[in-house]
């Protein structure tokens, strides 16, 4: 279950946030899976998961992650450096992925990411795949953080309206201080005000919409509420539906 990873590159987006970039012998994964990171503190091991944000044709794991001051691991990652070891699961995990989204005539034309925070990681591993940009019209990505330095992969996310200017939509929300042509709501008050739909310049529905939710438990309660009063329903295996989510805690 365990492997040895090795650091091989890192990025300091803020005094807390940061992203690893791990060498390390892994199964073949889908685009919004996760892995766990495991250190051995006092004879106890000491796991988390993070998301890849790396898509899976790249030869290696890439994850963000935010030092939290109590944390039991998450400050050990923040102090590692390029070269570097740590324990890594070779075998990624999840159903936050594209192959749980309905297909044919329930798929609908729009997809829809909702993130908060270090939750868009596995929104940019699909992003980085070929996917969702040959099964969707439109794919809109609203990434919702507390201050603007929390906008980890902007330039990245900036490309992509580069590259799909027709087909890709980036919403962000900045709740703790202006930033430029960002929203300034969370994301729950933004889908009930209709601020985000405004911004996007496409409406949800459940005709026409995917929405995929990943981030804190509020975001997550808040939004669910919000797409279930525009009527869209939780999509089940047994029952496809609309909203699909993600929770980590």
């Amino acid at each position: 279950m365990w492997t040895r990873g090795q650091v091989i590159e890192r990025i300091d987006w803020s005094d807390k946030l940061f992203s690893l970039r791990i060498a390390a012998e892994l199964a073949p994964f889908i685009a919004g899976q996760f892995i766990k990171l495991s250190q051995m503190q006092d004879d106890k091991r000491v796991a988390r998961a993070y998301s890849l944000v790396n898509s899976p044709d790249k030869p290696y794991a890439e994850v963000l992650a935010v030092a939290v001051e109590d944390g039991l691991l998450s400050p050990q990652l923040q102090n590692l450096g390029i070269g570097d070891e740590i324990e890594i699961t070779s075998t990624a995990t999840g159903f936050m992925t594209l192959a749980e989204i309905p297909k044919g005539e329930l798929q609908g034309k729009h997809l829809w990411f909702l993130a908060t925070g270090t939750a868009v990681g596995p929104f940019l591993s699909m992003l980085d795949t070929h996917e969702p940009w040959e099964r969707f019209e439109k794919v809109v990505l609203v990434y919702g953080v507390r201050e603007a330095q929390d906008l980890a992969y902007l330039d990245k996310l900036r490309e992509l309206e580069r590259t799909y200017p027709a087909q890709f939509t980036l919403v962000l929300s900045v709740t703790r201080e202006p930033f430029a042509d960002a929203l300034q709501c969370r994301i729950p008050e933004g889908l009930v005000s209709g601020e985000i739909e405004k911004k996007a310049g496409v409406t949800l529905s459940a005709a026409d919409s995917q929405v995929m939710i990943c981030g804190n438990p509020g975001m997550i309660n808040g939004a669910q509420s919000a797409l279930l009063d525009k009527g869209l329903v939780k999509n089940l295996r047994r029952a496809p539906g609309q909203i699909t989510v993600e929770k980590y805690w």
